[in-house]
């Protein structure tokens, strides 16, 4: 009767742990992945693509959403701002000035780290 127990209660929390949410990010993980991608859309802004720009900005807001929401930063308020300026900017077409903005929100999430 007890190893029907401790068999039951072994597999439910196998599968607890299997279904759960994999890894919960830390505030700082988020700004990491924030810079990550912001680097990827000054990289691409850089070569004119406004609209590819966008695409990496957009995950960089999120990330950095994510990171604000966690751990209050006014670095990370201030990128927030700027990385929705690039992400408009960008699917506009308009890459030179996306890329400036992607440029002061990496410059604010470094500062945020």
């Amino acid at each position: 009767m007890i190893s029907r127990r401790l068999a039951a209660l072994a597999l439910s929390l196998s599968l607890a742990a299997f279904f759960a949410p994999r890894v919960s990010f830390a505030a700082e993980d988020h700004i990491a992945e924030a810079i990550q991608h912001t680097n990827q859309a000054i990289d691409h802004g850089k070569q004119g693509h406004g609209n590819i720009l966008a695409t990496h900005a957009q995950v960089a807001l999120q990330h950095a959403e994510a990171g604000e929401k966690e751990k209050a930063n006014p670095h990370t308020e201030a990128a927030i701002k700027d990385l929705k300026d690039a992400v408009e900017e960008g699917k506009a077409d308009h890459a030179e000035a996306a890329t400036k903005s992607a440029e002061s929100a990496l410059a604010h999430l470094n500062q945020a780290k």
